[in-house]
């Protein structure tokens, strides 16, 4: 009987042993940041140290097969879920225990960051008062409200209420607090009033002292870019040379998310490529032009160099934040192979990119950031891989270079739109509906003009010519932000809101891409991959249920149909709203409060007259009991406790939606008096 025979070839797998270590790895540290519980390091160990002499011992003794691939990312697999573990045991984050305030802080501005109201303040704690020393947090995050009459770098006092960093609201909600850990951040709060300069000055130590110069000079950059670059898009020019968007208007934030052209604004791999791209292309073109030099010399390796070297450049002044450190790093692969004469773009660069940042930087696994860059990326490397092969067997054929660049623009922005929006509809629950089309008017400007225009701004800066240069880059910036507010404004709310993907739909999806990048053959990468996308919407689809959310902000939220959802604001809480819910518009579900009540079918949400609870009353939907059921009564008091608390309809009857337990991970304790005591890494 002939053997069945694998869609993915084993000898092409063969050559790519690093994207299926890679592969590995992304699924232990998902798994290690998705269980409710920390893992014994030491049994990680070893069980990587087992699996290598496993691996080892199979591959002296067989080919290369079915085994020696499940052995590989089961290695990977140990090796990513203990770079998890280690990461945590490492990281030394003190957070505080309970709200706390208002006290007087004392640091230093580190960045400034937009927010609704006012600015959001990063700073490097020098004394809090009331703490001592060894309780004290390192970095904390404080919303500023006021105009802000300070700058980055300068040591200030502020007046304000801190408290832990928040952990989500609802239980597939993102982990602030989570993250929060890792970014060292020990506490949030707000001021009272407005943050004033003191006279303590620089702090003390040569690394806190370059940290704070990089900090002033970030903004000083910032605010010339401003300046010179037009009052209409200054902000927005600022904001891409410096990653400072303190500067923006939130209705052009706004304008850029709906319109599918957020990207911009994080610095991620495509401000990295750019830059080092050109100049990549530049240094290798202008050495090519040296005869002695290009006799001599491999100029691809000089230029790589200078790219590098510009990367890191970039790095520290747009403020090293997490997606930039991850875009230095993949640059760095990618032109680390230019200099070791490697395939620069390629499977094997993109594995080893992620191998690299999984194991610096594992928390980043479960970022937005980090899977839409990745699923985009590699999406993009197998189609161009696939493009270039048939061009190769069609290379008699002339094209026009006008064509293919349009040609090249359309596959781009077709390909990593579709790969980046699961991760969309699962993080955020919405997804620009024009965002294609967005990005195919903006992304010709960006490449064409804002980048060459900001090159030759810092080409011309030694001798004073920079000015015009960085005024063309705001007047494109400018026709970047029309395009944004045109498509913004097409539809009533282009981020067309959905119910949130369940994570067995995003992991199928998942699972497509990467079959996608795998499989050699297009008609079987483009099958498996549409057949495993049908059935991650229809268990979507099929598994919705409509949920009731009160949030300790005191906003309740009930989700009736996919991406309906009902917003109404019944006490004025000091928690957080959901994230992914926050953006919904207020709803007038109630003619008088007297009578408020939100019908759910068979079930239906009612609200006291005095703002203290909401009930809950439904009814079993079985043939043979089809009474109600006993109401369920949610008060305020037991809302702020919980920090929130979420009801789902299901078979006719409300079940309360469990959230993940306290104190069983590092970056969540539980509250004084909880089940588990404040653990603090000293």
């Amino acid at each position: 009987m002939q053997r069945f025979t694998l869609s993915i070839d084993l000898s092409h797998l063969q050559m790519h042993g690093p994207v299926l270590f890679a592969i590995g790895m992304l699924l232990g540290t998902l798994w290690y940041f998705s269980i409710d519980f920390e893992p014994n390091l030491l049994l990680l160990i070893l069980g990587t140290l087992g699996l290598s002499a496993l691996l080892f011992w199979v591959r002296q003794k067989s080919a290369f097969g079915v085994a020696r691939i499940g052995l590989v990312i089961a290695l990977g697999a140990s090796f990513g879920a203990g770079a998890g573990s280690f990461a945590s045991a490492r990281v030394q984050t003190i957070t505080i225990a309970q709200e706390t305030g208002p006290v007087w802080v004392e640091g230093w501005i580190e960045r400034a960051l937009p927010a609704d109201r006012g600015a959001r303040l990063e700073l490097r704690v020098h004394a809090i008062d009331g703490l001592a020393t060894e309780n004290t947090p390192k970095h904390i995050r404080l919303t500023h409200i006021l105009d802000l009459k300070t700058e980055p770098g300068r040591f200030v006092r502020c007046w304000s209420v801190l408290r832990p960093p928040p952990a989500p609201v609802l239980a597939d909600d993102y982990g602030f607090d989570r993250q929060a850990w890792y970014m060292g951040l020990g506490a949030v709060g707000y001021v009272q009033g407005r943050c004033r300069g003191a006279t303590l000055g620089r702090p003390g130590g040569i690394l806190e002292r370059v940290k704070n110069w990089i900090s002033v000079t970030r903004r000083q950059l910032a605010r010339y870019v401003k300046q010179h670059a037009g009052d209409r898009a200054g902000g927005f020019a600022a904001a891409l040379v410096s990653g400072d968007r303190s500067f923006m208007t939130m209705t052009d934030q706004e304008a850029l998310r709906g319109a599918g052209l957020a990207h911009l604004l994080a610095i991620s791999g495509l401000h990295m490529g750019i830059v080092g791209g050109l100049v990549f292309l530049l240094t290798w073109r202008v050495l090519a032009l040296i005869e002695p030099v290009a006799l001599r010399v491999n100029v691809k390796k000089p230029a790589a160099a200078a790219a590098l070297f510009a990367c890191l450049v970039y790095l520290v002044i747009s403020g090293a934040s997490v997606s930039t450190q991850r875009a230095f790093i993949m640059a760095t692969v990618l032109f680390g192979a230019v200099l070791i004469d490697r395939t620069a773009l390629s499977l094997r660069s993109l594995a080893i990119a992620m191998i690299l940042i999984l194991t610096l930087l594992p928390w980043s696994v479960v970022t937005p950031g980090f899977q839409m860059s990745f699923a985009a990326t590699g999406a993009l490397i197998a189609t161009y891989e696939r493009w270039q092969r048939r061009l190769r067997e069609q290379a008699f054929i002339r094209r026009s270079r006008l064509l293919f660049w349009v040609q090249g623009l359309i596959v781009t922005s077709t390909v990593s739109g579709f790969a980046t929006m699961p991760f969309a509809l699962y993080h955020f629950g919405r997804v620009a509906g024009l965002g294609l089309a967005a990005n195919l008017m903006a992304m010709p400007i960006v490449s064409l003009i804002s980048a060459p225009a900001a090159t030759a701004a810092l080409v011309l800066a030694p001798i004073g010519l920079h000015r015009w240069a960085l005024r063309a880059f705001g007047l494109s910036l400018e026709a970047v932000l029309s395009v944004a507010h045109v498509f913004a404004e097409i539809l009533p709310d282009d981020q067309m809101s959905v119910s949130q993907m369940p994570s067995e739909s995003a992991a199928l999806l998942s699972f497509g891409i990467i079959l996608f990048c795998l499989i050699r053959r297009p008609i079987r990468a483009w099958a498996f991959t549409a057949a495993l996308s049908c059935l991650a919407i229809v268990y979507w689809s099929v598994s919705f249920v409509p949920q009731v959310h009160w949030a300790p902000s005191g906003d309740v939220y009930v989700e009736l149909d996919h991406g309906q959802v009902l917003h109404k604001p019944l006490k004025d809480g000091a928690g957080l709203p959901p994230l992914r819910l926050s953006d919904h518009p207020l709803d007038d579900v109630c003619v008088s409060q007297s009578a408020c009540e939100i019908e759910l079918g068979l079930a239906r949400v009612s609200f006291s007259p005095d703002a203290q609870s909401i009930r809950l009353t439904s009814s079993r939907d079985r043939s043979t009991d089809r009474h109600p059921s006993s109401p369920i009564e949610i008060s305020w008091t037991d809302v702020q406790s919980e920090n929130g608390i979420s009801y789902a309809l299901r078979n006719g009857r409300f079940r309360k939606i469990r959230k993940l337990p306290c104190g069983r991970r590092p970056w969540r304790p539980c509250a004084p008096g909880g089940d588990a005591p404040i653990r603090t890494s000293e």
